[in-house]
């Protein structure tokens, strides 16, 4: 999924001008914004229902279309099929066909080996040593050590340099966040309520108590408290209902949407879909290896990563954008873009539901009473941004259905796009710790 803004500064190839006239007419903001097109990895000049919901949020979009682009095709070490073969390695960890699908099309496009999407054994080497790190910062980020760095630039023959590392580790986290966007925003309204878990865990338990160190709680606290943050059992339950749901409709005929439904231009004639239909569990090592909870590894004692230490601000971005030309300005856009999305609630709960995936990430920030989030977030909204944010991994369709968060379609963008770039800089973060370590010791 490559699109574009008109405005751009980067020339994306002429199937752009396909499009290139259709406005997204959403309201007068909109029609103020650049026309929005795509430049296909199929050979149709369509937009795709993810590149239709991100429109509604025009001046983010461009940004995000602007640092998509710079990865995917501009200036880099890393050659352009290696970038499209690390795509598919971190879509793959999610069973996200439809990105997988498309990446493979355009890894065959710019020249790839076809022998290649066989599978992650047929891969080089090089590639391949970069899976446990994809592995880890796509379900357990706060495992990665300055260790998996150093043995990726172990000197021999298949060493990584320290510059195509960067760029190949803000890819894998680029489309590991991207492909929570997919799993969520796709998808339509089922204000069913998830079944509770009749063993889950207490719903006194809290991930943010937790990080504050307050995990000791009696029955009697914890049996009232109905805005506690939720369990992971009761997010598979919810994932075994959407799938229940999903195969419900296909008996019964009803239209699935497919990554391919997209939207024609001009009355044109189909052409064929250039999409490469590839087995996601190909490119999957340890397929069992998934999300854990954080703040309940108690046995691992792991620490708190306290953004006072080690920020996007003050360390993560000098850093990637002295390894990664620009690519610190273009991820620092997409931030400060997301930030100031324009909301109809209180500016808090943005930053309770940012700092709550983070926190579900094991990220803290001192200067945060983490008690908002229980206070500010719905208790379906907190399950419903856990699923998309760490279960983004069903085998169904990423572009299906997904129920139970109480909002509008606009303000469950919103809630996705949020999602999106909180998880992709938690990854950063914890990759760029790494490498900071690698290089001081």
């Amino acid at each position: 999924m490559i699109i574009c803004a008109k405005k751009m500064d980067y020339h994306l190839g002429t199937q752009c001008q396909l499009v290139q006239n259709q406005v997204m007419k959403v309201n007068s903001e909109k029609e103020r914004a650049s026309p929005l097109c795509m430049k296909p990895l199929s050979s149709r000049g369509r937009l795709d229902t993810v590149s239709q919901q991100m429109a509604s949020h025009p001046k983010y979009l461009e940004s995000f279309l602007r640092t998509q682009h710079y990865i995917l095709y501009m200036d880099g070490p890393l050659p352009h099929h290696y970038r499209h073969y690390i795509a598919i390695m971190a879509a793959a960890r999610y069973h996200c066909n439809y990105l997988v699908s498309l990446h493979s099309a355009q890894f065959l496009r710019v020249g790839g080996d076809p022998l290649w999407l066989q599978g992650l054994e047929a891969a080089p080497p090089r590639l391949r040593q970069l899976d446990h790190i994809n592995k880890v910062l796509a379900h357990q980020p706060w495992l990665t050590a300055h260790s998996h760095i150093q043995a990726l630039l172990k000197p021999d023959e298949q060493c990584w340099s320290l510059a195509e590392l960067v760029q190949a580790v803000v890819l894998l986290a680029h489309c590991h966040s991207l492909c929570s966007f997919i799993f969520g925003s796709a998808s339509e309204t089922d204000t069913t309520p998830s079944p509770r878990a009749p063993h889950g865990t207490p719903p006194g338990y809290c991930l943010c108590d937790a990080a504050n160190g307050n995990t000791t709680l009696t029955p009697t606290e914890r049996t009232p408290r109905r805005r506690s943050l939720d369990s992971s059992c009761e997010v598979t339950c919810l994932r075994e209902r959407i799938q229940r749901s999903q195969d419900e409709k296909g008996k019964k005929g009803d239209p699935i949407l497919q990554s391919h439904t997209l939207l024609h231009i001009d009355g044109e004639e189909e052409e064929e879909e250039m999409m490469c239909s590839t087995d996601p569990s190909r490119f999957v090592t340890d397929p069992d290896f998934g999300y854990q909870e954080f703040a309940r590894r108690e046995e691992d004692h792991f620490q708190v990563f306290r953004v006072q230490d080690y920020s996007w601000e003050d360390h993560g971005f000098s850093l990637v954008n002295r390894l990664y030309s620009d690519i610190g300005h273009l991820l620092d856009d997409r931030f400060r873009s997301v930030a100031s999305l324009p909301s109809p609630h209180d500016p808090d709960l943005k930053r309770a539901i940012w700092n709550y995936i983070h926190c579900i990430y094991g990220i803290r920030y001192d200067d945060y009473d983490y008690g908002e989030v229980n206070h500010l977030l719905d208790r379906r909204l907190k399950l419903y941004i856990k699923a998309v944010a760490c279960y983004p991994d069903s085998t169904k369709n990423p572009l299906c259905p997904l129920p139970l968060a109480p909002l509008k379609a606009l303000e469950k963008v919103h809630v996705n796009l949020l999602v999106m770039e909180a998880r992709l800089q938690a990854e950063l973060l914890y990759a760029l710790r790494a490498i900071t370590q690698y290089m001081i010791a």
